[in-house]
């Protein structure tokens, strides 16, 4: 017997030991350290979602003119709306791991036709639609299926190495203008200096997966954006930080430029100081400030934007087109409740005047709801749909000419 293994042997397992305690402490540095905000304010306050009752949806409230029917229900748990030039209405459910085609093929307003156009893509999440194919994002990857058929095709993966998810794990996508495709890349954190140089951004791409680059960063969740038909200019709405009251921050809209940066963590709306922050030491508050863009236009605190939607459609009155419209998935944390709507924002010669209410309703008082809105999109006769998380419905919204 070697009268050397028994000390090497503890030698080692002290070495393991202390190995393991500087990883925990590491960790439990990191942690402290990521969540920047000293002390929470405000508390978890979440209402209730009923189903909806004919008598609730009577009871929703719209401007003068307009109804709304059901297009769509039974659906599951529906997130991004796209809608193809020939009318299929796509939705994506990440809970089912799947695409739908949705079709009206008698027109009267209603899907008629309902099949699965993609599957089998676990957390698929975010859409975009091009000329020939279909974008569709995860957690970590992008991929682009043939939309000519049935969508069985081969699936080519473009990205594989996105951020990891953490606090906010759903991407959302686009095709610009300049026909690249833009990947929205939310927060790991609620309030934290990221490690990741991809997280809060914005990222763009080739459509073949290459030429990719950071857009738009300190965003800490920008799920809905889109260009103006007018303008072409981006315009996103990001979702502010959690736990700092009731009406701070409040949630924003941005016009999106190319190497901005939006202020998150440290900043929100017109470029005002988050206070009650750990800042980093010898953080340079004035500096940064000056370095920062502020928003466009603010909306009540944690409402929870998700899709945006410009108005290109021709049968709404014509002040709204080039307006857009954004559902509000509603607050989870916040005493009263907000969101639980679809806000329109007024433009005016490509600019931004105003958030107003234009459906709303969903929330029956302060602790029940019959929806959480997450997607909206321009249906191909003008119409508009709103998606339904909560209940697996998607509404449609249409202007009656004439009353």
């Amino acid at each position: 017997m070697n009268p050397l293994r028994p000390a090497r042997t503890y030698i080692l397992l002290a070495a393991g030991m202390i190995a393991l305690a500087a990883a925990i402490a590491v960790a439990i540095a990191y942690r402290f350290r990521a969540e920047m905000v000293r002390s929470f304010k405000g508390g978890r306050h979440v209402p209730a979602v009923v189903a909806p009752t004919p008598d609730h949806i009577a009871g929703l409230d719209l401007p003068d003119g307009f109804r709304l029917n059901i297009f769509a229900r039974d659906l599951g748990g529906p997130r991004m709306i796209a809608v193809a030039d020939e009318g299929v209405v796509f939705v994506t459910r990440p809970g089912s791991g799947d695409v739908i085609a949705l079709e009206d093929a008698d027109g009267d307003g209603a899907a008629d036709r309902r099949s699965t156009f993609v599957g089998g893509l676990a957390g698929v999440h975010g859409i975009a639609l091009g000329r020939e194919r279909m974008y569709l994002s995860t957690v970590r990857e992008v991929f682009a299926v043939d939309r000519r058929g049935s969508g069985s095709g081969r699936r080519e993966r473009l990205l594989g190495d996105l951020p990891p998810g953490g606090y906010h794990p759903y991407r959302t996508l686009g095709v610009g203008p300049d026909g690249r495709l833009y990947v929205s890349v939310g927060s790991t954190c609620n309030a934290c200096v990221e490690r990741h140089p991809e997280s809060a951004t914005i990222l763009r791409v080739g459509v073949d997966g290459r030429e990719r680059e950071v857009f738009a960063a300190g965003l800490r969740n920008t799920i809905g954006f889109g260009w103006h038909p007018a303008t072409g200019e981006m315009w996103g709405v990001d979702n502010g930080t959690d736990w700092l009251g009731d009406d701070l921050p409040p949630e924003e809209l941005n016009l999106l430029t190319r190497r901005a940066h939006y202020g998150w963590p440290f900043l929100f709306g017109p470029n005002q100081h988050v206070e009650g922050l750990r800042e980093p030491m010898g953080f340079d508050r004035e500096g940064f400030r000056a370095k920062a863009t502020g928003s466009a236009l603010e909306y009540p605190a944690h409402s929870a934007p998700i899709q945006l939607a410009f108005y290109t459609g021709s049968s709404f009155p014509p002040e709204y087109r080039g307006d857009a419209f954004v559902a509000m998935h509603g607050s989870w944390n916040r005493r009263p409740a907000s969101g639980y709507e679809i806000a329109r924002v007024r433009f005016h010669d490509g600019r931004p005047q105003a958030f107003e209410p234009f459906l709303t309703g969903f929330l029956v008082d302060d602790d029940t709801a019959f929806a959480r809105p997450a997607s909206v999109a321009v249906a191909r006769d003008g119409s508009l749909l709103v998606g339904d998380e909560a209940n697996g419905v998607i509404y449609r919204v249409s202007y009656a000419r004439g009353r």
